[in-house]
This record gives C-alpha cells, sequence and structure tokens, in this order.
C-alpha cells in the first residue's frame, strides 16, 4: 500500500457519516443513496457525496443500478489496511514486551542501590555521632 492511497483512506475513515455507510453497507453487501436517505437522518444528496468520497477512496465500487447506483465494499482495501495496522502493532507490542521486561527487572537493582545508598548513610551518621 503507497502512502498517499493509506493517507487517502484514513482521511475519508475520519468522517463518522462516511465510517456509517460503509458499515452499512459491509453489513448489507450493498447498497443505494436512497435506501440510505430512508433510514438515516441525513439527505440523499449529502449520502451520494460521502458514498462517492468512499469510492474515490477505493472502498466502494459503484455499479448502474437503474436510475441509481449501487455501491458495494471493497473489503480488500480495508484487509491492506487492517495488515498495516498489524505490523505497526506488532512492533509496539515488541517494545512494550521489552519496557515490562525492564521495568520489572529495575526494583531488584534499585533494592541494591538503595541498600548502598542506606548503608552510606548509616557510616556517616556513625561518623558524625562519634565526633566531639
Amino acid at each position: 500500500m503507497t502512502d498517499e492511497r493509506a493517507q487517502r483512506v484514513f482521511l475519508v475513515l475520519a468522517d463518522p457519516t462516511r465510517r456509517l455507510l460503509l458499515q452499512h453497507l459491509c453489513e448489507e453487501s450493498s447498497g443505494i443513496a436512497a435506501g440510505f436517505a430512508t433510514r438515516l437522518p441525513i439527505m440523499r444528496q449529502a449520502i451520494i457525496k460521502h458514498l462517492v468520497t468512499l469510492e474515490q477512496a477505493g472502498l466502494v465500487t459503484a455499479r448502474e443500478k437503474g436510475r441509481e447506483r449501487q455501491y458495494v465494499p471493497r473489503p480488500e482495501v480495508l484487509s491492506t489496511i487492517t495488515t498495516w495496522i498489524g505490523e505497526i502493532s506488532a512492533q509496539w507490542d515488541q517494545r512494550l514486551a521489552a519496557l515490562q521486561s525492564y521495568l520489572l527487572e529495575e526494583p531488584d537493582t534499585s533494592s541494591a542501590q538503595e541498600q548502598g545508598t542506606n548503608a552510606s548513610a548509616n557510616t556517616r551518621k556513625d561518623e558524625e555521632s562519634k565526633s566531639p
């Protein structure tokens, strides 16, 4: 996936109305603007603009169906994004596991350092108490 295409997909999906339309399309396998207009509190023309934007990003395809255009989701585009997100997630999982391992080991070293610091402080106190 190119960075430009990924950016376009993420920008398109940043809009909650377009995410809602894409979700409905994925659940129903296809849909037309008039059908969405009867169920959603959005005007048909606004729905058409959102569907065209989804189409331009490659998230849906449109077919002529009489006087309407039928929109069909393209899950392969989302699977490419999902794969990319999975790779980044795996990298972060590795980093977080390394951090967790480090933090779990840290108290042992801190305890040794604290014991050394406490011993030094106790020695100073003993020396001060012996001084006239």
